[in-house]
Parts: structure tokens; sequence; C-alpha cells
């Protein structure tokens, strides 16, 4: 696949603006600020493709990137607790639609930050997706902040966290250092 080839295509904020799919999609979710859009510039080779912030809650919309036969969806961070009620009805509504909406949703890459436990709102997304049967794999996002001892202790931690769950795989990944960018490609393309 030509990671490189792909482009952004556009952004939805309401359930009723997302139209039908013509091509698979590989989704990309996680919580504010657990470095989705840092994976998918690293993961395409670009440097400002999807928008980095520093600021947690920005991404409020759906962000569609198309290239080469497919289409990547960077969905809005969840669990940001400073975010109204009105915006987090906004974005279950538009979440729910997404994912309940038939589109060919061959693989969701779910982000967790590896210097942390999975929280309440990882395992709400990750039972989500355990219970409509949508293939995913967990991403452990941030590798490059652990040493190597504090790394084997989180790979050993995320096992038991992830006992009642069945990813595909659990990845460790670095958006500064390129670590883990072979094996989300391989199982990304495995999906398709």
């Amino acid at each position: 696949m030509k990671y490189e080839s792909f482009v952004f295509e556009t952004s939805f904020g309401v359930a009723a603006q997302l139209g039908a799919s013509d091509v698979p999609e590989i989704a990309f979710a996680g919580r504010s600020n657990v470095g989705k859009s840092s994976l998918l510039n690293r993961l395409l080779g670009r440097k400002n493709l999807a928008r980095v912030s520093s600021v947690p809650g920005k991404t409020a919309t759906i962000n569609f990137f198309k290239g080469d036969g497919v289409r990547f969806v960077d969905l809005p961070g969840y669990g940001y607790a400073k975010t109204s009620r009105d915006e987090k009805k906004r974005w279950a509504s538009l979440m729910e639609h997404y994912f309940t909406s038939g589109r060919p949703i061959r693989l969701v890459v779910q982000l967790t930050d590896m210097r942390h436990p999975i929280t309440a709102d990882d395992r709400t997304m990750l039972d989500f997706l355990e219970q409509s049967g949508i293939p995913y794999l967990v991403v452990m996002t941030k590798a490059d902040k652990l040493n190597k001892t504090e790394t084997q202790n989180r790979l050993e931690k995320i096992n038991e966290e992830l006992a009642p769950y069945h990813p595909i795989s659990v990845l460790c990944f670095s958006a500064l250092k390129g670590t883990g960018v072979p094996e989300l490609k391989l199982a990304i393309e495995n999906a398709l």
C-alpha cells in the first residue's frame, strides 16, 4: 500500500452529514490526547496531514483520509472531562451513527496511552467493539516515554487489563521514533 498517497478528504461533525462509503475503512479510536493524529501522520509519512493539538478534545469531527483504495478514519477523541454535556451527546450520536450505518469497516485501531492503565472510557469502547464483532487491535502509544523495564512491566499489565477482550494484537507505538510502524502497516494490510 502506498501510504504516502493519502490525502485529507473531508470532515463531518454531525451524523446526518455521513454518506455511504465506497471503499474499505480503517478507523482510529482513542481518548483525547492519546496521539491519534501523531500516529496517522507517522503512518502516512507526513508531518501535518492530520492536525495535532496540544489541547485535548480538539478533534470534534470525524476526519477522512483517502488513498490507494482505502479510507483512514480519524474518530473524535473521547473522555475529555471539560467537554460540555451537549458536545458529548453530539459526539456519541456521531460515533454511534458511524459504527451502525453499514460502513465497510475492516479494522479499528484502538489507541491507549502506554504510560497509564486503560481507562473506563477505553473499556466502554472495547466492550462496544467486542459486542459489535468489529475486528480491532490495541496500539499503546507514547512508547518512547518509558524505559525498557517500564515497558516490560506495562506489557505484562496490559495483558491483565485486556484479559476479557480479544484484540487481534497489541502493539507498542512511538510516533517520535517510529516504533511499531511496520507492525501496524502489516496489521492494516492483513485486515484489508
